[in-house]
This record gives C-alpha cells, sequence and structure tokens, in this order.
C-alpha cells in the first residue's frame, strides 16, 4: 500500500472491497470511509474503520494517497468534485459504470491520476474479476498500488483502450446476472421433469459452481471440457443438440452480452 485510502461510498461493492482488504492485512487505521447511510456506517464502524457522513467531516489535514469512489453513477457529478483537493498526490480510482475518465478530469482536474475499474459481485466472496483502465498521468507504483488492492477481491485485467469498457461491463460486469438466470432455468427445467424442486435448486447451483471450479482450476479449455463430458449419442449430446442449435445459447449470450454493451455506452452518453 501507499499510504492512507479514503473509501468514498460503502454499499455492497464498496463494503466487498473493505472487507477484501482488511482481509489481507490492511490496517484499519489506514482507512476513512465516508458513508451517509448509518445503517452502512454501522458495519463499518464495527470493522474499526472511521466513517464520516459527508466530505466536510474529512480531518483537515487528512492526505489520503488513493481516493476509491463507490457510489452510483448518478451520484458522481455530485460527490467527485468535494475530493479535488487531493489531486496533486493521490490516486483516484472509481467503480462506476457507465463513468468514463474524462468526466473524472472534469471533477477533479486534467492532472489527476485516475483509474476506472468495472469489478463484479463475485466481489463479495472474494471470487469476482476487475478490469482497470487508467488515465496517462498514472505512474507505476500507483497502478501497482491499485492492482494490490483489487486482487484482495479477485482476479484482474487491464485494458488500454477505454472504449472496450462498454463490452467489459457487457459480459463480466453484468454476467453475473446470466449464471444466476441460467441456475434458475435449470433448477425449473429439472422440476418441470419431476423433481422435487429443492432438490432442482440444489443440482442446478452445485452443477454451476462445481463447473465454474473445474474449468477455472483445470488446464483445458472450456471447450475441452466440454467434449470430455460428452459422450457420442449420450444424454449429454441430446441436450447440447439443443443448446448448440443454429438458434440456440451462444446467439442468445452474443445478443445478450450486446444488449449489455450497448446500455453501457449509452449512459456513458448520460443516456
Amino acid at each position: 500500500m501507499m499510504g492512507p485510502v479514503l473509501l468514498v461510498g460503502c454499499g455492497k461493492m464498496g463494503g466487498a472491497m473493505l472487507g477484501g482488504w482488511l482481509d489481507r492485512g490492511m490496517d484499519a487505521t489506514s482507512v476513512t470511509v465516508v458513508e451517509p447511510f448509518e445503517a452502512s456506517a454501522a458495519i463499518v464502524r464495527d470493522m474499526g474503520v472511521t466513517v464520516v457522513a459527508s466530505a466536510d467531516e474529512i480531518a483537515p489535514d487528512a492526505k489520503p494517497a488513493i481516493v476509491v469512489f463507490a457510489v452510483k453513477p448518478q451520484q458522481m457529478a455530485d460527490a467527485a468534485p468535494a475530493y479535488a483537493q487531493y489531486s496533486d498526490t493521490a490516486l483516484y480510482f472509481s467503480i462506476a459504470a457507465g463513468t468514463p475518465i474524462s468526466a473524472f478530469e472534469d471533477y477533479l482536474g486534467s492532472d489527476a491520476a485516475i483509474i476506472r475499474v468495472m469489478p463484479n459481485t463475485p466481489a463479495a466472496v472474494r471470487r469476482g474479476i476487475s478490469v482497470a483502465c487508467s488515465n496517462a498521468n498514472v505512474n507505476d507504483a500507483q497502478r501497482e498500488a491499485c492492482n494490490d488492492m483489487l486482487e484482495a477481491i479477485g482476479d484482474v485485467g487491464w485494458i488500454d483502450d477505454e472504449g472496450l469498457m462498454d463490452a467489459v461491463t457487457g459480459t463480466s460486469g453484468s454476467g453475473p446476472a446470466y449464471i444466476f438466470l441460467m441456475i434458475e432455468c435449470l433448477a425449473q427445467a429439472g422440476a418441470d421433469a419431476g423433481l422435487p424442486a429443492d432438490l432442482a435448486m440444489r443440482l442446478a447451483q452445485a452443477t454451476v459452481s462445481g463447473s465454474g471450479e473445474l474449468a477455472r482450476l483445470s488446464d483445458d479449455e472450456a471447450s475441452v471440457l466440454r467434449k470430455n463430458v460428452t459422450s457420442p449419442g449420450g444424454t449429454t449430446h441430446a441436450a447440447l443438440q439443443v443448446l448448440m442449435a443454429d438458434d440456440g445459447l451462444q446467439q442468445l449470450m452474443t445478443r445478450a452480452v450486446a444488449a449489455a454493451t450497448d446500455r453501457s455506452r449509452e449512459l456513458a452518453k448520460g443516456g
């Protein structure tokens, strides 16, 4: 770590990041959280972290090395400018979907060091993946510090072209919802086939989570793992004939990711 951290917003994702940092050994006294909602603030206090309700309550002599924005995108225009006073020395990184680096340069100054990050909700169990993109003002030490903080909640990838962040949002940012829907659909299909609903849900959850872990740990690509479990003329082959048809899962997934990507672009333009 480079020094004190100021976390602006501590909802679900902000709380997940904070928990990951503390689990990795970050000193709770090195973090200050700005959180106006008392229910969330109380949870943070129980972690031993200092909490204030607004930027006005931050100690006048505070010198954060890193300022993390974890507020909703629609709140960012009101929230971010209050932290421009730290731009001479601090790294800023934001997890606000659809808010481009250029917007933060407007809020904080063109010389500010800014990293835009897209995490996803498995960060809550330290199994998320975050993709980051920085402006030209970010130095190597700041990039490494951001990477270390993101690794506390899962895997990390970097891109140079910020334009790809919309596709990242459509693939991994929104992606957990696609997997949760798959669990719902698989469980319902099992129930429709005659299984008790609770057993069908257990089977669906365990199958999806176990398969994901197998794919993560295996040296084989997903296509190879699929073929390994598919016997010619067997039950899996019969199911895949449906899922891999011309109007099957790939076409649906491509359309879904494209829709999310397009919506991310609209949000970036204020739509």
